[in-house]
């Protein structure tokens, strides 16, 4: 397989500093070296340039911060995506969340100007379905997946051109984390959320088959996986733990059955914030769940 990894050190949708090392971290944890071990062919892009937050003025402008400078680098992100061969699987590494927007956009984008039909499965603790009128802090991070279906604000939304993720296209599994007014924009909108209470009661094996089956229809499939997806104890290293999330075993279960499928088409790994981390740890488990998607098997 042709992996090509393209780092984006986005440090402006988030509340808290130090994600932007995120991408250094993975390199550090060898995501190249391990994915070559399985055989693929790997080539790093290098990394999307973004401003540093403490060398622009942070403001809000309706309800957004740092509503230009995300808006700058995902237009950046989306214009490295499409330009790759649609043959290439690209592995994007942050950097905080939203960054998602312009990787999802960029993606359904390659080989199709128009756009493919992308099915996204976000895996994290958070749904990211606010918009300014429902977030509590202003913070894009929290804010991709609606800027996707078209929601919030008109340029984010509209990165893709014409192109919009459709809200049936969307699976969230592992969600423990929800505002209130984001609660109801996703039951108004329909979206598919597996909750941890949800994993619990059905198991991860039930919740891949079924997610597998619910995006069937699907082109191609984008995983966007969130460091605090998994529980504290496995990734401390990112900036808004949530306890009671995804062990180990059920983060590897999932990347292995999504491996499986042979559906997969790109991926996102990101909200790694070393500044939080013991001794690299988070880095380094979120490449050994970039391993599994990518073939890693146990025999």
């Amino acid at each position: 397989m042709n992996i090509q990894i393209l780092g984006i050190p986005m440090d402006l949708g988030a509340g808290r500093r130090g994600v932007d090392m995120g991408p250094s971290a993975l390199r550090n944890a060898r995501l190249a070296h391990h994915l070559q071990q399985l055989g693929h062919q790997v080539t790093d892009l290098g990394d999307v340039c973004v401003p540093v937050p403490e060398t622009v003025d942070k403001f809000t402008e309706g309800g957004y911060v740092f509503l230009e400078q995300v808006l700058e680098t995902n237009r950046a992100i989306v214009e490295r995506l499409r330009t790759l061969p649609d043959s290439a699987f690209p592995i994007t590494i942050g950097g905080d969340h939203s960054m998602g927007i312009g990787t999802v956009a960029g993606n359904a984008l390659r080989g199709n100007p128009s756009g493919h039909r992308m099915g996204l499965i976000w895996v994290d603790a958070h749904a990211d379905f606010n918009t300014p009128e429902t977030s509590p802090s202003g913070n894009i991070h929290g804010m991709p997946v609606a800027h996707l279906t078209g929601l919030g604000e008109r340029r984010l939304a509209s990165l893709a051109g014409e192109w919009r993720l459709r809200n049936t296209d969307i699976v969230m599994i592992g969600i423990r984390s929800v505002d209130e007014h984001e609660r109801e924009l996703l039951r108004e909108h329909g979206v598919r959320v597996y909750t941890m209470k949800d994993i619990d009661q059905k198991g991860i094996t039930r919740v891949t088959e079924e997610t597998l089956d619910y995006l069937s229809d699907t082109e191609r499939l984008h995983v966007s996986y969130d460091a605090d997806a998994l529980d504290p104890s496995v990734t401390p290293g990112t900036g808004t733990t949530v306890p009671g999330g995804l062990t180990y075993r059920e983060g590897h279960l999932l990347m292995e059955l999504l491996c499986d499928s042979g559906r997969v088409t790109s991926l996102d790994i990101v909200e790694v914030n070393p500044i939080l981390d013991t001794r690299n740890k988070t880095a380094e488990v979120m490449v050994s769940m970039a391993a599994s998607l990518l073939g890693q098997r146990i025999l």
